[in-house]
């Protein structure tokens, strides 16, 4: 099981000082939290892509490759990368250059995208916001696993003859997630084509995202990827930490009702009581974590935002001391019992690697047999 962070790199205000930080600062303070995310024991740094502000993120691979060159053992990914209104060739390119200078500790998360400002920008209607996630999908998955793909579609230029370069390392392209809140199709999408799916898990009840997962894991398994249970499961979540629980929600009380995302819809007691918003000690955290197994099954990597709504650099930082000291520790534990042995850990780029050559040994044993055996599953993503 992986455990990490994701940031969606948002400036605001802190409401218990009344400062914003500049741009420089938060991308620099976003650059640290990946590297204490390392320091503590962490798997997994994510950062969001945005084109508009409040946030800063908008060139995911340049800040993943600076983080890349300072860590060691940190899997950087993202959270999510726009597959709608991003070219899929430059997609293709930017991370499989990003997986080279890393050594492989490279994945993706891909997503439509909820600002709809940004689509005209960038020559898009956000009415084809489906139709684009799966199409431009199509073309990158078929970029990185053909050497010269010749290629056309509706949204995009066709392509003849061409490589994208440089090609995947070690041929084992970056592991996929596709992430949605709430579009069935995506989660159909990842389910096609064995993919991993990400549910956000922050401002929905859990039976939502229990339906979300279970679509998902019912599909994969009727395209033939394996049994729902070996489906690839993702979550977020929501955590704020003291000591003590009473501190915890009056510290954060004032964050939560000024965040532009929670700002005037339910009390904080509210949200956190119909949501996985978990605000108070480090024990409290691992109970309500430990509960969305109850509904999503076992999964394989959780993500915690816990940066955003102008919380103070070192307020972070003490919340990652507290993750990677109290909380992650026990949940690593916990999450492995009983954990099925055929439910599979979440792909790295050694074990796809390790896959990859056990399906050349079979593929070349069953040519030495004669077999003609065929993968199921293949009525397409778009049919759906």
């Amino acid at each position: 099981m992986q455990f990490g962070i994701f940031t969606v790199g948002d400036v605001t205000q802190d409401p218990a000082t009344g400062r914003t930080v500049s741009e420089h600062e938060r991308i620099k303070s976003m650059v640290a939290i990946a590297q204490k995310a390392e320091e503590v024991g962490l798997d997994v740094f994510a950062t969001g892509e945005h084109h508009n502000p409040p946030f800063v993120p908008s060139s995911p691979t340049t800040m993943l490759g600076w983080i890349a060159a300072r860590t060691e053992n940190l899997i950087l990914s993202t959270s999510t990368t726009l597959i709608t209104t991003n070219d899929p060739v430059k997609i293709a390119e930017d991370f499989a250059m990003l997986q080279h200078l890393a050594d492989g500790r490279v994945d993706v998360m891909l997503g439509r995208g909820n600002t709809g400002p940004v689509y005209p920008w960038f020559g898009k209607d956000i009415r084809d916001g489906i139709q684009l996630a799966v199409e431009n999908y199509a073309l990158l998955h078929q970029l990185w696993r053909e050497d010269v793909v010749t290629w056309q579609g509706k949204f995009r230029t066709p392509l003849q003859s061409f490589t994208s370069t440089p090609r995947p390392l070690d041929g084992v392209p970056p592991f996929v997630w596709h992430g949605s809140i709430r579009s069935p199709e995506i989660a159909e999408q990842a389910a096609y084509y064995g993919d991993g799916f990400f549910h956000n898990n922050i401002f929905w009840p859990k039976e939502h995202t229990a339906q979300m997962v279970r679509l998902y894991r019912e599909r994969y398994a009727h395209y033939g990827h394996g049994t729902p249970e070996q489906a690839i499961v993702g979550l977020g979540g929501q955590v704020f930490m003291r000591r003590n629980s009473q501190e915890a929600v009056r510290e954060f009380r004032p964050y939560f009702d000024r965040a532009p995302v929670y700002g005037g819809g339910p009390s904080l007691e509210d949200f956190s009581a119909q949501t996985p918003l978990t605000v108070g000690s480090p024990q409290q955290v691992i109970e309500k974590t430990l509960s969305f197994r109850d509904y999503a099954g076992d999964y394989q990597r959780q993500l915690f935002l816990v940066d955003h709504a102008g919380l103070p650099l070192k307020t972070v930082l003490e919340q990652l001391d507290l993750l990677g000291e109290e909380v992650v520790p026990v949940l690593r534990k916990e999450f492995a019992k009983d954990r099925p042995a055929d439910v599979p850990e979440a792909p790295t780029h050694a074990a796809l690697l390790d896959e990859a050559h056990r399906k050349q040994a079979t593929a070349g044993a069953a040519t030495a047999t004669g077999s003609d055996d065929k993968p199921t599953g293949s009525e397409g993503v778009s049919s759906a």
